[in-house]
């Protein structure tokens, strides 16, 4: 049961053959087989889990049903607070910090009746694409233990494709729900900015910044993101208006919607010979069930990137000035309060975070704030621009959402640049504002999953679920990953 769907858990609980409590108990069995190996967790609250889930039994039992959710063990990214239990954004300089509120998002799940197993692993402050950047150790790729889970959202993803969790809460910056979905083998979702309540995530990039679901199958992800959806006036950022549930059309099929071919989006030109196949063997699945496809060019997608790693640290360096040591978190004593606050913020962030704070305060500094931030947001406007021409032809577009699979451990931890290309092709639909989800549709030659990124319009996440789901129909890839009892994962082999 801890490789079921959420769908397939919430009929069994229903019709009797599993209790929550079973469920529980067989996420926290397999976490324990094999979390030595992937530290996906940061925290796993064992005995909040159990009795969320004696509650969720009585509840059902009692009548009393809040929805398919309802008693279902999910994994929460550590950058969303949680009352009562630990929150870091995988940060030094937060750690042993226990809020005192839940974050929206967080609030809903409970609402739902949803079970939150625990808080997964992250590049602290959310700022990475491998989660190797955590201050508290990097988490591994359950396909092979060897190569990294993507990030920042990667102990969200490994959890999911490990069968730690039924379903997953991860944030998305500049890709960070759907690169590590794409790498592990899952689906993982960045809904339209706005439609789903900030408050209470931690911040990185307050105009980039969302959070979505990481899960097993398209249909979950969509229960996912409509329990959390919604507009919250805790966040003056939410879309006051109502959104189509995203789970509405799933069943539409492809027959006459218009596809939008992006091969070079973000200017990618270097994509994996296995990854271009799968892309091309999934369109051409997608011709097959009807669906009119076209190429589409978005040119000012290709200064994205560049665009990206302006305005994110601009926005970072101002969100993270409130940790200096004076309020909550870490604090490193000195002579001044200067001097605390100077020992605080070096000892408390790691070089990553740094290095983008440092990027971010110069680009806003006088002098260069036109220059750097300020044409960068203009960049920004003419991507919109182009996204907004491409779906005057087209209902939605699609990519490969990384133009590699999960790479080796360290192998770009030396190299920030070739980490940060990591995102090409995510980045641009941050910057847009608008929806896109990531399909596992394969393996290439080493056993390692291949993801296919749908795109949509602003607030038409119904029509991106949708696409989505007949993907993920026409693929029929098996999200379980190979496992052997004697030693836990298999790395990779199949």
């Amino acid at each position: 049961m801890a490789f079921t769907t959420i769908v397939g858990a919430a009929r069994a609980l229903r019709d009797g053959s599993v209790t929550s409590v079973g469920l529980a108990e067989q996420v926290l069995q397999r976490t324990s087989m094999v979390e030595a190996q992937l530290h996906a967790y940061l925290t796993l609250d064992s005995d909040g889990l159990m009795e969320a889930a004696a509650r969720a039994d009585e509840e059902l039992a009692a009548g009393s049903d809040r929805g398919p959710l309802h008693g279902i063990p999910i994994a929460v990214k550590d950058n969303m607070t949680t009352r009562h239990m630990e929150t870091t954004a995988g940060s030094r300089i937060l750690s042993g910090y226990v809020p005192p509120y839940d974050a929206t998002a967080i609030r809903r799940l409970r609402d739902a009746g949803a079970l939150i197993a625990g808080k997964t692993n992250l590049d602290e402050f959310a700022m990475g694409s491998s989660t190797e950047n955590s201050a508290f150790g990097p988490t591994r790729n359950p396909w092979n233990t060897d190569r990294v889970p993507g990030g920042s959202s990667g102990g969200s993803a490994a959890a999911v494709a490990a069968g730690m969790a039924l379903g997953g809460l991860g944030s998305d910056t500049g890709g960070s729900i759907r690169q590590p979905a794409s790498l592990c083998g899952v689906v993982g979702a960045k809904p339209t900015y706005g439609a789903v309540s900030r408050y209470g995530l931690i911040a990185f990039a307050s105009s980039l910044d969302q959070i979505g679901p990481i899960a097993h199958r398209v249909e979950d992800a969509a229960l996912l993101l409509d329990a959390i959806s919604g507009h919250d006036p805790l966040d003056s950022t939410s879309y006051p208006g109502g959104i189509e549930p995203s789970g509405a059309r799933l069943g539409g099929g492809l027959d006459g919607v218009r596809v939008g071919v992006a091969r070079r989006l973000g200017g990618a030109d270097a994509v994996e010979p296995d990854v271009e196949a799968a892309f091309d063997r999934a369109l051409a699945a997608m011709e097959g069930a009807g669906a009119v496809t076209l190429e589409v060019d978005l040119p000012s997608t290709e200064q994205g990137l560049s665009a990206y790693y302006l305005i994110a640290p601009a926005e970072c360096s101002a969100n993270l000035a409130r940790f200096d040591g004076v309020r909550y978190g870490l604090r490193v004593d000195g002579a001044t309060t200067e001097q605390m606050m100077s020992r605080s913020r070096a000892d408390g962030f790691g070089p990553e975070v740094t290095r983008r704070v440092l990027l971010g305060t110069f680009a806003l500094s006088a002098g260069y704030h036109e220059a750097f931030y300020g044409q960068a947001q203009k960049v920004r406007t003419l991507i919109r621009e182009d996204f907004a021409r491409a779906y005057r032809q087209c209902d939605v577009l699609v990519s490969p959402t990384s133009a590699t699979t999960a790479f080796p451990l360290g192998d770009r931890t030396e190299d920030p640049l070739s980490m940060y290309v990591s995102d090409v092709f995510t980045i641009p639909s941050n910057l847009a504002g608008h929806p896109a989800i990531s399909v596992p549709v394969g393996l290439d030659r080493h056993d390692l999953p291949i993801g296919f990124q749908v795109m949509a319009p602003a607030l038409e996440e119904a029509v991106m679920f949708q696409v989505a789901a007949a993907v993920e129909s026409l693929a029929g890839f098996d999200t379980t990953v190979p496992f052997d009892p004697s030693y836990g994962l298999r790395g990779g082999v199949r």
